[in-house]
């Protein structure tokens, strides 16, 4: 469970600063395109600092595959909150339910976890090692 909160709190992390990156500059238009870049990827460069550390701990607790999901659906949340409280934009029904499908992705991929290996065998990543 610890594991799982931790994953879960550095990629909300990761995705706000992902998040005010890519569109936080849409409310300062008047700003030259290269400076906003600029800017955009300084604030862009903690996001690398916590996606990494969040993906090499889930990895192994989670699949690749449900790390991915679990990133998308923070992603979007992330998202939804900032475009409604930072870019004014409320969301429709739409959203609802597109939003509500996402989450039934998750819902159908959390059971897709690791498994472990048979008593006796050793693990996936010594058996691909080889002599």
């Amino acid at each position: 469970m610890r594991t799982t909160l931790t994953v879960v709190l550095l990629l909300v992390a990761s995705n706000t600063f992902m998040t005010v990156a890519w569109y936080g500059h849409l409310k300062y238009k008047h700003v030259a395109l290269f400076t906003t870049i600029m800017a955009s990827w300084l604030i862009a460069l903690p996001e690398y600092a916590l996606q990494v550390p969040a993906n090499r701990l889930g990895h192994g607790h989670f699949t690749a595959t449900q790390l991915k999901v679990f990133q998308e659906v923070i992603s979007l949340s992330v998202f939804a909150v900032f475009a409604y409280f930072y870019l004014k934009e409320v969301p429709t029904w739409r959203t609802g339910v597109a939003f509500l499908l996402i989450v039934a992705a998750v819902a159908l991929i959390r059971g897709d976890g690791p498994k472990p290996p048979p008593e006796g065998e050793p693990p996936a990543a010594e058996r691909r090692a080889g002599p």
